[in-house]
């Protein structure tokens, strides 16, 4: 299914998006034997063949158009073109609301965390999930978004799977002000199990040019601050799953040792989005360099916005591990560098200002905490531990 201001539905079995059509008597696709002397005529006996028996229901990628319509256009407003069913998504960028714009796109998935939602039955999690991901990853380069792309497949179209994704999608769009402009759902039997699906989407957004943050205003002094995260987010939930489910010998609905909630209350835990909490730091240029601490942890992500002669120097004994990842690590006996490198253990976002805004900018993040401070390296950008991950 798609909706770019229309959904197209790939009802081909493959993910190509092939649209809705039926070829006529006598067209290409007849292939009658007048038209094609190496046409194959079936067998007597043999039962006559259609797209569902092959897998492919048409009449329920209908039903779930019908039912993700509203959802849709419950996050378009004036510079959304036209309506669903049109090939390709009309978005009239607004130039005039900028001095020098440039567009952020970013594209990503949320990984394995889709199995234990599908096993709790609550699609609209990752769907919200998804477009906060997303939001955050071009945030970090002072974008704020324009507009939403999805990508859904699976092998055998769930009505209820669909609309819940589209319903989550569509809530994290409002939420933070980007129109769900298109996207496609492919049916494809034969290559996903039944019941299985995947989810991935694309953001588009803009930033004035010379308020891109890119790091390079970054300076040995300047503080490193952290937001927290609100659970694994999108990361690290392979080796999650495995210390749910062999360590511990727990499902999904089970309560977790040590903590009030279920397996599925913490783990599918909503991936925060830092947009309300940093526009205001942004729109004051207060800013130097921001990290999404995603796939790769601290020592995978904090790196990437430093430039060369630029070290992270960070304090594990800042914060503590809060109860789910300590959970992780005793139950599955992780080393410490392992669980910075797997997980987020606690640390969403690090932003980094210049010494003199430290104070100011602890204020004005809500949560936020002291976690280092960039040093000077005769290096690439790289990172420093101290202290203990406790």
């Amino acid at each position: 299914m798609y909706l770019f201001l229309h959904r197209k539905v790939a009802t081909n079995g493959s993910a190509d998006g092939c649209q809705r059509r039926t070829d006529s008597p006598g067209g290409a696709a007849a292939g009658g034997a007048g038209d094609n002397p190496r046409a194959v005529s079936a067998e007597p006996s043999a039962p006559a063949l259609d797209y569902r028996a092959a897998g492919v229901d048409i009449a329920a990628a209908d039903r779930a158009l019908d039912r993700i319509r509203p959802l849709v256009r419950g996050t378009h407003g004036p510079a959304v073109l036209g309506d669903i069913g049109h090939f390709g998504g009309l978005f009239r960028f607004d130039a005039a609301r900028f001095r020098d714009p440039v567009l952020v796109a970013s594209t990503d998935g949320v990984g394995t965390k889709l199995r234990l939602a599908r096993q709790a039955g609550r699609h609209e999690a990752p769907g919200y999930d998804l477009v906060a991901h997303c939001v955050n990853d071009i945030l970090v380069q002072g974008a704020e978004p324009l507009f939403f792309l999805d990508y859904i497949a699976m092998g055998a179209l769930d009505e209820e799977a669909v609309t819940g994704l589209v319903r989550g999608m569509a809530e994290a769009c409002r939420e933070f002000g980007a129109a769900l402009l298109g996207g496609e759902t492919a049916e494809m039997p034969g290559f996903y199990p039944a019941g299985d699906y995947e989810v991935a989407g694309t953001i588009v957004g803009a930033v004035e040019r010379d308020r891109i943050v890119d790091g390079t205003r970054v300076r040995p002094g300047d503080a490193l601050l952290a937001l927290p995260s609100d659970g694994l987010h999108t990361n690290g939930y392979s080796l999650a799953r495995v210390v749910l489910e062999e360590r511990l010998g727990l499902t999904i609905s089970d309560r977790l040792p040590g903590m009030e909630v279920s397996a599925a209350d913490a783990l599918l835990a909503r991936h925060r989005c830092y947009l309300p909490d940093i526009r205001p730091l942004l729109h004051d240029d207060r800013i130097s360099a921001l990290a999404h601490i995603t796939g790769g942890g601290l020592p995978g992500n904090l790196p990437r916005v430093l430039p060369d002669g630029c070290s992270a120097a960070v304090d594990l004994d800042s914060w503590r591990l809060p109860p789910l990842f300590r959970l992780l690590a005793e139950a599955g006996g992780i080393a410490a560098d392992e669980m910075l490198r797997a997980f987020n253990c606690g640390v969403g976002l690090v932003v980094v200002v210049p010494a003199g805004e430290r104070d100011e900018a602890l204020r004005r993040l809500p949560g936020a905490w002291p976690l280092g401070e960039v040093a000077a390296s005769g290096g690439p950008a790289g990172i420093r531990f101290r202290g203990d991950l406790r």
